[in-house]
Order: structure tokens, then C-alpha cells, then sequence
């Protein structure tokens, strides 16, 4: 069973979120939140497979209860949700450790399958906002790599640091796979390597390695 946590400061809301969640047969609500204190209190005691969150809450928003479930080191991932279809919200949520982000206007099933995906470890975004997202990123010149990014970067192989590269611009395996004359099961095992190596929690965070480092540059 998914364990899941929802974060809302709209009674309404949550209920709605909590009878979508409870019709699955593999998912159970874990409790709910309706602020960002609630949240990581909660997820620290409760420890939830997905934190739904929302972002605009009163006291600790979305973002910074995000940052501080990330930090923590726990098993909660945590896909963020919000009605504001704002690039920046998407930025700063998936900067701060978050494995996904969701408009509340996506329907029920998108919804459903995205929590699926983000409790088995895997990163989702709001398809109406991924090719922006990733412009957003290419604008943003990094202020210089730190210490810690250096000694990552520097444990990638040249070949690891060609599929990170493809990976950074939105390549899929298949993609990179033909690019790089990889096998597919090689660049996945390359993909889970670099997570590895560069401490992250899957695609999108490392996707924001690359453009921080600046190991992918603005064209």
C-alpha cells in the first residue's frame, strides 16, 4: 500500500483528495495537514511514501515544508500540487526537494498515476509546464558551482557525464540510448549511477545539477 499524506489548507479540498485516494485499492491516507508546520511534523512522525502538498498555505508555505521534509533525510517524497500555474512555484518547489509538480486542475487519473510514480521513486511535471520549466532553467546563468557540486561532478565518468548532459535537455533513455549508441539498460544503469554519485533523488533533481553546475549551459 502507498501511504499518502495530504497537505491543504482547504477542508474541502483534503476531502476531496482523501475520497479520490481511498477509492484506490493500493493507496491509503496516512493523515492530513493543513499547514506547512503540520506537514513536516507529521511526516516526520507518520513517515508517508508521498506528501500530496499543497503551496499556498498560511504560517510555512509549501516550498519551505517541502525543503524541510527533503533535508530530513526521510522516506517521504513529496509531489506538489497548486491551482497557480506560476513557473516560478515549479522552480523553487522542485529546487527544494520536491519529486514532482501537479496543477490542481489535473484530472483525477493523471493525478493517481503521478503519486504511483513519485512512490516508486520516480520525478513528474505537469506536462502544460515541463518545456517551460526547462527554459526557465536554461535562463538562469549559476552563480558558481560550491564545494560539494565539484567533488560530484568530479566522481562522473566522461560517459556519465554525456548521458547526464542528454538527460538535462529532456532525453529519454530511448533517446539517449540512440544518441550515445547505448543499449537502453546501459543508460539506465548509467541514470542510477549518476543519482547516486551527485546525491540525488532522481531525474528532475539532477536535471537541476546540471543547469546549477553548469554542465548544461543556455544555448
Amino acid at each position: 500500500m502507498t501511504t499518502v499524506l495530504i497537505v491543504d489548507d482547504q477542508t474541502l479540498q483534503r476531502l476531496g483528495f482523501r475520497m479520490l485516494l481511498e477509492a484506490q485499492p493500493d493507496m491509503t491516507v496516512a493523515g492530513e495537514a493543513a499547514n506547512g508546520s503540520e506537514a513536516v511534523r507529521m511526516a516526520a512522525e507518520l513517515h508517508p511514501d508521498v506528501v500530496l502538498m499543497d503551496v499556498r498555505m498560511p504560517g510555512m508555505d509549501g516550498i519551505e515544508a517541502t525543503r524541510r521534509i527533503a533535508e530530513s533525510g526521510g522516506r517521504s517524497r513529496v509531489l506538489v500540487l497548486t491551482t497557480f500555474d506560476l513557473d516560478e512555484y515549479a522552480y523553487e518547489a522542485l529546487r527544494a526537494g520536491a519529486s514532482g509538480f501537479f496543477l490542481k486542475d489535473a484530472r483525477p487519473d493523471e493525478l493517481v498515476v503521478g503519486i504511483r510514480a513519485v512512490a516508486a521513486g520516480d520525478s513528474v511535471i505537469s506536462p502544460g509546464i515541463t518545456r517551460r520549466l526547462i527554459d526557465t532553467y536554461t535562463q538562469r546563468v549559476p552563480a558558481g558551482r560550491t564545494v560539494a557540486q565539484e567533488h560530484r561532478l568530479a566522481q562522473l565518468t566522461e560517459r556519465e557525464r554525456d548521458v547526464l548532459t542528454a538527460l538535462a535537455v529532456g532525453a529519454t533513455n530511448a533517446e539517449i540510448a540512440d544518441q550515445l549508441h547505448l543499449a537502453e539498460s546501459t543508460v539506465k544503469s548509467h541514470v542510477s549511477r549518476i543519482l547516486t554519485k551527485i546525491d540525488a533523488r532522481d531525474r528532475v533533481q539532477a536535471v537541476i545539477f546540471a543547469y546549477d553546475t553548469g554542465l548544461v549551459r543556455p544555448a
